[in-house]
């Protein structure tokens, strides 16, 4: 497993620390992406190319854009086309398409003269370019539009569900969401309805997004839970909700943020100005306009005196304080700082 590496800013250019606050590629760059499965991509001469933990540059093509690496191919475009490249920057899927998705389990949606279907990872149709719109293949299902309808199918190009629904969502998990007269419901993996279409759709991309099985829900402007079974597991009485996170979740109660446990009790009472999820024990919160670190009993144990603090991973957490970016472990030690 590659050490994890961070992001970080001097005068206006980019690079990366270890953990240990080593700087281990200078700060160079325009812009760059934080690093995935062991690879960047950096921008030069208003181009993108693959970076790797060590540094290295694969100048071998200059890109508008460089996606993950997923089954060691990052989608790629290459001015209005897309196609794949290999992790040394060679051409492995040429530049053909009119859109194309990250690989997922085999296979990567791809769209050509305004239809769209599946490659495997050399780049052969295994489902023919015939549908309107494809999403990726999560748990061996992908969801597909048809015409003006949308449903499933499976990596045969068999329909798991016809295409009756309004729209639906790909699979995270044992569910998906299925969204009809503009309400969302449940379905499983054999097609069956857990759910029926009956709660609001506030934000299109966290419709039916599952995180410790648990999934939020609005009706009349209220929100709670459910479970992956459809079944109402917090009602919806709070002013806003979270995603849970080690067993916790945002709720909002009269302006003031706080956290629900896995039952749904209050476990830390509303009284942050605003916060976030729980990450290695910790989560973010704000108290008199600064932002620090609570524990899961909700006291502090990082004072709030940050303008920005974003979650902790792998051990650091990056952190503003007067403009200036800065690396902070769980101890609220500066692991790096910009100057």
């Amino acid at each position: 497993m590659q050490a994890a590496l961070y992001k970080i800013r001097e005068r206006g250019k980019y690079g990366f620390i270890n953990a240990a606050g080593t700087i281990i590629i200078e700060p160079q760059y325009l812009e760059a992406n934080e690093f995935y499965n062991g690879f960047s991509s950096v921008k030069i001469n208003n181009r993108f190319v693959p970076m790797d933990t060590v540094g290295r540059l694969y100048l071998k093509h200059f890109f508008n854009y460089v996606g993950l690496f997923e089954e060691r191919l990052a989608r790629v475009q290459l001015v209005s086309r897309w196609g794949f490249i290999d992790e040394r920057g060679n051409i492995e899927i040429p530049i053909q398409f009119d859109a194309a998705e990250d690989f997922s389990e085999g296979l990567a949606a791809v769209q050509i003269n305004d239809k769209a279907g599946f490659i495997n990872t050399q780049g052969i149709y295994k489902i023919p370019p015939i549908y309107q719109k494809t999403w990726s293949f999560q748990h061996g299902i992908a969801a597909i539009q048809t015409e003006d309808k949308y449903g499933y199918i499976d990596k045969a190009g068999r329909w798991v569900t016809a295409p009756i629904f309004d729209f639906c969502l790909p699979f995270q998990g044992a569910v998906a969401a299925i969204i009809h007269n503009q309400k969302w419901g449940l379905i499983d993996r054999k097609g069956a309805i857990l759910c029926a279409p009956q709660f609001e759709i506030l934000d299109l991309s966290n419709t039916g997004l599952f995180f410790e099985g648990r999934c939020r829900i609005a009706q009349k402007e209220q929100f709670g839970f459910i479970d992956e079974k459809g079944t109402v597991v917090v009602e919806p009485r709070y002013d806003s909700v979270g995603d849970y996170s080690e067993g916790l979740a945002l709720v909002e109660i009269d302006g003031k943020l706080g956290y629900l446990n896995a039952d749904g009790a209050m476990a830390i009472a509303a009284q942050f100005e605003d916060a976030g999820v729980f990450s290695a024990g910790l989560a973010p919160a704000k108290a008199k306009g600064k932002w620090g670190f609570i524990d899961p009993e909700g006291t502090f144990v990082i004072s709030p005196q940050y303008q920005v603090v974003h979650p902790f991973k792998n051990g650091l957490a990056r952190v503003v304080q007067k403009s200036k970016w800065a690396y902070i472990n769980k101890s609220g030690d500066v692991v790096w700082k910009e100057i």
